[in-house]
């Protein structure tokens, strides 16, 4: 996975940063685009990405608030004028599907595929074969949610080396193998095929969510998550401001965090007052939990595979 941070500030865009929009890229999924919020000219940001608009497929909204959602319109219409065809499913609170239609009726837009719209709630909101998305509701001024993204464990790789052992070679013997079938050789020896596959690979689990207060329902919702996206809109010196408005300190995300076992913590949504003082937040975050970036426009991050 590819996670784009197409914008990482809060409230109202800066000179250094957007406000919120990320991409994950499934790179294994033929580069399959999924969107989280869609603040003002979320579009402009794309163009100067490798994002590309008709391999969005799904867009998610943590909540209402303009900073999280009013790119969305454009961008909507921009993926039309480019000519998609395929279908664009949205995921996000009450609200969200009359936000979208009357902009769309207002501004007489048509579009060229078909949007679904789904109001979510608490609990699994979306699930494949190979990854299930689930929804927990937080503690801001208005609803607003985080969503855990679970991969299906993958199916281990061959002892390739044990059975070159034994004197089989690459061929169509080897799928049947894999799928664990009983096999009989050509010499007449059988070997059981599930005795030749290593163990099955943990899918791997990140959570992102939108604004919020410190929650303590983070810990068990992100335990021993591979990443944490979260919002670290104020340092801890505004902590009585971030309580009036409905957010984080970066020092209670990393104690989230830590308490949580997760991997890496990513900090976004921070606040215009600490323009240029993003060592400063980061060694805050880092006192406490140690793996912490603290995000930037346009910043890349690649989560690898589970071993």
């Amino acid at each position: 996975m590819e996670f784009h941070f197409l914008g990482t500030g809060s409230g109202v865009p800066s000179t250094s940063r957007n406000v919120s929009g990320l991409v994950v890229r499934f790179l294994q999924k033929k580069s399959t685009q999924w969107l989280f919020d869609c603040g003002e000219a979320t579009q402009h940001q794309i163009l100067q990405s490798p994002i590309t608009l008709s391999k969005i497929d799904r867009i998610f909204i943590s909540h209402l608030h303009g900073d999280h959602l009013f790119g969305l319109p454009g961008l909507l219409c921009s993926r039309s004028a480019q000519g998609a065809k395929t279908p664009l499913t949205i995921y996000g609170p009450e609200g969200v599907e009359a936000f979208v239609q009357t902009a769309l009726t207002i501004s007489k837009s048509f579009l060229s595929y078909d949007i679904h719209i789904i109001t979510i709630h608490e609990g699994i909101i979306y699930e494949d074969c190979s990854i299930k998305v689930e929804a927990m509701g937080l503690d801001h001024v208005m609803p607003s949610y985080a969503f855990k993204l679970t991969e299906a464990d993958q199916q281990g790789s061959l002892k390739v080396e044990l059975l070159r052992e034994l004197g089989i070679e690459p061929g169509p013997i080897y799928q049947r193998i894999k799928q664990g079938e009983t096999v009989e050789l050509p010499d007449g020896r059988t070997i059981n095929g599930a005795e030749f596959i290593h163990e099955n690979k943990k899918g791997r689990t990140v959570v992102i969510a939108g604004d919020t207060r410190p929650l303590e329902q983070m810990v068990s919702f992100a335990d021993s998550a591979n990443l944490l996206i979260h919002e670290g809109t104020f340092r801890e010196e505004k902590k009585s401001h971030a309580e009036q408005f409905g957010h984080s300190t970066i020092t209670d995300v990393a104690s989230l965090a830590k308490r949580a076992k997760v991997d890496q913590l990513i900090l976004t949504h921070i606040s215009s007052r600490y323009a240029g003082e993003e060592d400063e937040l980061e060694e805050e975050a880092r006192s406490v939990m140690a793996e912490t970036i603290v995000a930037y426009d346009l910043m890349v991050y690649r989560l690898m595979n589970n071993v």
